[in-house]
């Protein structure tokens, strides 16, 4: 059975406070004569939802009468991000596709079903006009139910889709949704979905609009910098990274005797061991997370983070070089996401078993003491990066909608 959340943890029926940098949306499942409905199906994890958040804020900016639905399920981040953002969210069952044979496997075709039947549920109740996929959990049944299913064929309404793809190698939602989408869009070249719009990945209105430059003295000033310091910033994601943690934090001596000052998101779980810090030495800022990642990108002079979609759209859209430490797991989809921004000389990879103090210390203090090769990867990776791809997105929606957006096939 689907579920509705439209409120924060604090109580049903409330909305969230609004970011500020994000327009009012038209949320809920009225129909109005002259709105359009989107709905955009895109949970799990923070890859998946932060994306589909950009994307409804900038439709919200081209047209303020659109109707936004949030497809999710229960177990996503998309629970807390979506009502955070103010926007209305229908939840369904999860379908994980299995990766080795035995029940679940079995069972696999009657969750389907049944996720398709919720979906379907939703698009009718909210009179859907388009539906925007963005992969994980949700959008294998959010795609067949737009192609009129578990419906008879006599009966079907069929609702036309826009696939985004954020990863270097596309999901098994989205190579079976691209096959019948009339839009398909991806972050990079060679996703595996054929003739793909290259967009990049959508990224928040906060991060879009950045120019460093103007708000440097103001971010050095909230974190304690001075203004000609060169700060080096490292991440590991919402979680932090232990390896990260370990690498920099090892290098903080030899990074201090250089001069550089570190902004450090190491994450809530996670502690940091760091030396006591002499007189005189360059500030050491060590946070369990960054609220204001604007405010942190502009006062960085360089990074030191992984290799997500999402990091590496936020990075390069807003001309910051990194040194990029792709996860280790998985099938190597971080290390491609890097891989258009390192070969066009905006940033370095290097392997997470490479990531010593030494190597942190020899790099970042090459780096940072060189102002002519920082400038040339500076310049590199604000090329590579996509500023619009979020209204680029919103766009496509819309044409498609309208029935303006032509289709394209695999």
């Amino acid at each position: 059975m689907k579920d509705t959340v439209s409120q924060p943890a604090g109580g049903r029926g409330a909305t969230a406070p609004r970011p500020a940098d994000a327009a009012s949306p038209s949320c809920g499942s009225s129909p109005s004569a002259d709105s359009l409905s989107v709905v955009l199906a895109g949970g799990g994890t923070a890859g998946h939802v932060e994306p589909a958040m950009a994307v409804a804020d900038a439709l919200v900016a081209l047209d303020p009468r659109v109707r936004i639905t949030a497809l999710g399920t229960p177990r996503g981040l998309e629970t807390r991000l979506v009502p955070q953002r103010g926007y209305h969210l229908e939840l369904i069952t999860a379908v994980p596709m299995p990766r080795k044979p035995g029940g679940d496997l079995a069972r696999l075709p009657s969750r389907v079903w049944r996720a398709v039947r919720e979906a379907r549920d939703v698009l009718d109740d909210v009179d859907a006009d388009v539906v925007v996929g963005f992969g994980g959990y949700v959008a294998l049944p959010a795609y067949l139910a737009a192609r009129g299913l578990p419906l008879p064929p006599r009966r079907r309404r069929r609702i036309p889709v826009v696939i985004h793809e954020a990863n270097a190698r596309a999901g098994l939602a989205n190579r079976v949704g691209a096959h019948t989408a009339d839009r398909v869009l991806s972050a990079v070249p060679d996703s595996g979905l054929r003739r793909a719009e290259v967009v990049g990945v959508p990224v928040r209105a906060s991060i879009a609009a950045l120019d460093r430059a103007v708000l440097r003295a103001e971010a050095r000033a909230h974190f304690g910098f001075p203004d000609d310091a060169r700060v080096l910033l490292v991440f590991g994601g919402s979680q932090g990274a232990v390896s990260l943690n370990r690498a920099v934090s090892g290098a903080a001596a030899d990074l201090a005797a250089a001069g550089v000052c570190v902004l450090h998101a190491h994450g809530p779980q996670n502690v940091l061991e760091l030396r006591r810090r002499a007189q005189g030495d360059p500030p050491y800022v060590a946070v369990p997370y960054l609220d204001r990642m604007e405010l942190a990108y502009a006062a960085a002079d360089l990074v030191i983070c992984r290799a997500g979609a999402m990091t590496v759209a936020e990075v390069s859209a807003v001309g910051l070089p990194a040194i990029y430490v792709p996860l280790p797991i998985g099938n190597g989809e971080q290390r491609l996401n890097a891989l258009p921004v390192v070969n066009a000389g905006g940033g370095m990879v290097v392997a997470d078993a490479a990531l010593t103090p030494e190597l942190v210390a020899r790099q970042v203090a090459g780096l940072l003491t060189d102002p002519a090769r920082l400038a040339a990867m500076t310049a590199a990776a604000a090329r590579v990066g996509h500023r619009d791809a979020a209204g680029q997105v919103a766009r496509a929606a819309l044409a498609v909608a309208t029935g303006a957006g032509a289709r394209t096939t695999t």
